[in-house]
């Protein structure tokens, strides 16, 4: 049966890749909820949903994986940024300050319920000043990123510490996504097999 990812986020298909499976990409055309009230877990579970419902009924023969990652600073979600202002005061709200990175799952298999879940991984920035901010700025294009920053570029001007997986902060948890599609049949084979 043939996989979807419902993402164009180079991120995931990167990490998808260099785990060997053998996929399609599909934007899905959804509309993401933007509730701040829900729970972080439930609305990137929701919106990861959404994602792939949406992909689904384009393509019915596969299964599809959609995701959602969002950055959260004192239980408040922080998308992607509209502009480099937006960006500049995102980071300088989390600079010196834990947060947290939330990556909802949902997997689509025809005939089956959907299978959805998340991951948490907290992430401890440095205490970094405007010059730092404008440094990263220069190397990266944060307008394209949750919180305004991706941990894979230039994530160490930023980064003290994490506690848990670097791929979740990246925009895919591989491991849990991997145990999901191995326990559905068909699904989850490398691409080298």
């Amino acid at each position: 049966m043939p996989l979807v990812l419902a993402s164009v986020s180079p991120r995931r298909r990167e990490l998808l890749e260099t785990s060997g499976m053998d996929f399609e990409i599909i934007a899905s055309p959804a509309e993401e909820i933007h509730e701040t009230t829900m729970d972080p877990a439930l609305l990137c579970e929701t919106n990861a949903r959404l994602k792939a419902e949406a992909v689904a009924r384009i393509r019915p023969d596969a299964t599809v994986i959609g995701a959602d990652t969002l950055v959260f600073l004192d239980g408040e979600p922080l998308g992607k940024p509209a502009d480099l202002t937006a960006a500049r005061a995102v980071l300088r709200r989390l600079a010196g300050r834990e947060h947290s990175v939330c990556t909802g799952v949902c997997v689509i298999r025809p005939g089956d319920p959907p299978e959805c879940f998340h991951e948490l991984t907290r992430v401890f920035f440095r205490d970094f000043d405007a010059a730092v901010i404008e440094r990263y700025l220069s190397l990266v294009n944060p307008l394209d990123k949750a919180g305004a920053y991706g941990i894979q570029e230039h994530g160490e001007l930023l980064v003290e510490r994490i506690d848990g997986g670097f791929d979740n902060v990246m925009g895919l948890p591989v491991e849990k996504l991997l145990a999901v599609l191995r326990r559905i049949e068909g699904c989850g084979k490398p691409n080298h097999q």
